[in-house]
Order: structure tokens, then C-alpha cells, then sequence
């Protein structure tokens, strides 16, 4: 029977990162998935700021030849659009997900993880892993198995607080970007988001309530960006998944702890899902460090509230085209409330500057 300090089950972004941070940290450590490089998940491919800085941290470069550095966000709507920079000279990064996932892998290896691609884990104990027939004892046990965790329910931890759920569809196009910004253009049934992912290639995905709603039909109620696309070739398959804004009663039970979607999601309109894990990563291998995951569920929290509230304000928009249009010309009006609102939404500003921007924002909205 082997062992190993820290046992992380499920080998995406989310259980590579806190299998990074843990190694940084001198553990032992062992990752399993029953998929293999590259794993792949239909999203709008944008890394934020923060986490940018968060990949830094773990030592993980993206290739430039396969990324694109994009300066901040354009919102569209009804003919109109507003624009603001990230603050600071602030870069975000859209990279394809198996480019990112292929990184990531390539960073566990050279740290000397042990990485059990097409394994599948049949169970957990107290003490350790089960594998089939093999047991791989552990000190500690992570749950990082996607939004179905299978771990989640195995400890008991599956209970919700609230959960809303959306429907996600993404397509690549070859063809240069057109911009720096990545944009999001309201659609009326849902929102499309434009990420360049590389200097030939864009990101367009689709986030809606409708499951039956693709991007084919929703390109149709956005013209300008419908032609931009026109004879364009496809670089890959119309994907789909959901998407959830879904809170946990506890992440951790014991020595098992969860992490990124296992643990609770925002809704991918904030752009934060994959930041939000590199920081939880981070935040729990320092728990693990220190030997107590008592303050793991208080920091776990921390690190949600400001994607949570980001989500709230931009779902508030889900649906209601007249609104959309109104909120995007009062952004062009007031640009000065929309560089705070993304300097809010990528933790530069406290949410406490959000009241007096909400009043500016309800006037322009009132004389739009």
C-alpha cells in the first residue's frame, strides 16, 4: 500500500492548481483523473486579471504564440457600446482551455507530482484512496471533481445554500481579433462573449436560460457581429455545458476539503470561475501547510463574495433587452461608472464605492 501526503481527485485546472500549490508547499502529492491531457470544457476561455497573476504564482507560463493579452471589456447592445481598460496597465489573458490544462499538466510533471491519468477513483476512508483494488493512503483527501463531484457526496457535504443554473455553448472561429477588449454583447435571451485566444483565433461562446437556445440563432439577433463572422471557418465543434451559480453549507469535512466547482460556482457571466480556484488553491494549501482546515470554510467564503455579488448585478440584466440597451448607453455616458465597476470587479475598488456609482448609474439609466 502507498502512500502520499495530499491525494487530490480530479486533475482539471482547479485540482492541478492546489496540486501545485501544495508541492510548492514540500508536500507529496498525487493527482487522479479518469480523463486524460488535455481535458477540454466548453467556456469563454478569459482569464482575468487576478488570475494571470495567480498562474504567475504558481509558476505556470502560457505560451504567447497561443494566448492572447486582451486590455479590458466592451459591452454591446442595440447599436450602442461602452468600453473601459483594465486599471492599473492591467492585462487579462484568453487562452484556450486544453492549451491551459496542457500547462498546467506540464508544470505538475515538472515538480514531480504524480499525475494517474484514465484512473478512476471508487471510493474514499479516512485514511486514504481507494483505486479498485489499491488503497493509496493519504493525510489529506481534495475533492477538485467538477460541479458532479462524486467526492462532495461521499463525505456528506452536499447541501446547498441556493442554486441557478444557465446553459453555455462555445465555438472557436480562425480569424484575427478585430480588437483588445473582450466583448459581451447582449443578445436578449442570453449574453455572447468574444475572447481572442490567440493572434488567429477568437472564443464565442453563448450563456442563456433557454437549453434549446445555440449560438447560431442568437448571432442572428446581433447583426454587426454576425457579419464579422460570415464565411469565417470554424475552428472547432459547438460545445455545450451548464453553468451555475451554486453556494455549499461547508467545503470541508475532516482531512477532505473541496475545491473550484466541487466546492460551489459562479455564473461564467463574471469571467471569475477559473480565478476564483487558483485563489482557493492557494488559500488551501497554506491551510495545509499549517495542518488545520478550520479557517479554509471562513477564507473559502472571503474569496466568493465579490464574484457572487458581481454575478447578482449582471444577472440583473438576463433577459431584459430594453434594459440592456438603456444600461450600455448610460455606461457611454458616464464611462467614469463602468471603469469603477471593472476596477470593483477585478478587486481593485471595495464594493462600498458600488453605492454612489449605483446612483449615477440609475440617473444615466433615468435620461438614457
Amino acid at each position: 500500500m502507498s502512500t502520499t501526503d495530499v491525494f487530490v481527485i480530479g486533475g482539471g485546472p482547479a485540482g492541478l492548481a492546489v496540486a501545485i500549490a501544495a508541492r510548492l508547499r514540500g508536500f507529496r502529492v498525487v493527482v487522479a483523473d479518469g480523463s486524460h491531457v488535455p481535458i477540454d470544457k466548453p467556456c469563454g476561455e478569459g482569464l482575468m486579471p487576478e488570475g494571470v497573476r495567480a498562474l504567475e504564482g504558481l509558476g505556470v507560463t502560457v505560451p504567447a504564440e497561443e494566448s492572447f493579452a486582451f486590455r479590458g471589456i466592451r459591452f454591446l447592445s442595440g447599436g450602442s457600446g461602452a468600453d473601459a481598460a483594465f486599471p492599473n496597465g492591467a492585462f487579462a489573458l484568453g487562452v484556450r482551455r486544453t492549451v491551459l490544462h496542457r500547462v498546467l499538466a506540464e508544470r505538475a510533471r515538472e515538480l514531480g507530482i504524480d499525475l494517474l491519468w484514465r484512473t478512476t477513483v471508487t471510493g474514499i476512508s479516512a485514511d486514504g484512496v481507494q483505486l479498485g483494488d489499491h488503497k493509496i493512503r493519504a493525510r489529506w483527501i481534495i475533492g477538485a471533481d467538477g460541479a458532479n463531484s462524486r467526492v462532495r457526496r461521499w463525505v456528506g457535504l452536499d447541501r446547498f445554500r441556493d442554486r441557478v443554473r444557465r446553459y453555455a455553448y462555445r465555438q472557436h472561429f480562425h480569424i484575427k481579433p478585430w480588437t483588445d477588449r473582450m466583448e459581451l454583447h447582449w443578445a436578449g435571451r442570453g449574453e455572447v462573449y468574444v475572447t481572442p485566444v490567440s493572434g488567429e483565433q477568437i472564443c464565442v461562446a453563448l450563456i442563456s436560460r433557454d437549453p434549446k437556445l445555440r449560438l447560431a440563432e442568437a448571432l442572428q439577433q446581433l447583426p454587426q457581429l454576425q457579419a464579422k463572422l460570415e464565411g469565417v471557418e470554424a475552428a472547432s465543434t459547438e460545445k455545450g455545458a451548464v453553468t451555475a451559480t451554486s453556494r455549499l453549507k461547508r467545503v470541508s469535512r475532516g482531512n477532505v476539503a473541496l475545491i473550484g466547482d466541487a466546492s460551489g460556482s459562479v455564473d461564467a457571466i463574471t469571467g471569475e470561475g477559473l480565478c476564483l480556484a487558483f485563489h482557493q488553491a492557494m488559500v488551501l494549501a497554506d491551510r495545509l501547510e499549517i495542518g488545520d482546515l478550520s479557517r479554509y470554510e471562513k477564507e473559502h467564503r472571503r474569496l466568493g463574495l465579490r464574484p457572487r455579488l458581481m454575478a447578482r448585478l449582471m444577472l440583473m440584466l438576463d433577459r431584459r433587452p430594453r434594459l440592456q440597451r438603456r444600461t450600455v448607453q448610460a455606461f457611454a455616458r458616464h464611462p467614469s461608472v463602468l471603469q469603477r465597476l471593472l476596477e470593483l470587479h477585478v478587486g481593485v475598488l471595495s464594493p462600498l464605492h458600488l453605492a454612489v456609482d449605483g446612483l449615477t448609474l440609475g440617473w444615466g439609466l433615468l435620461t438614457a
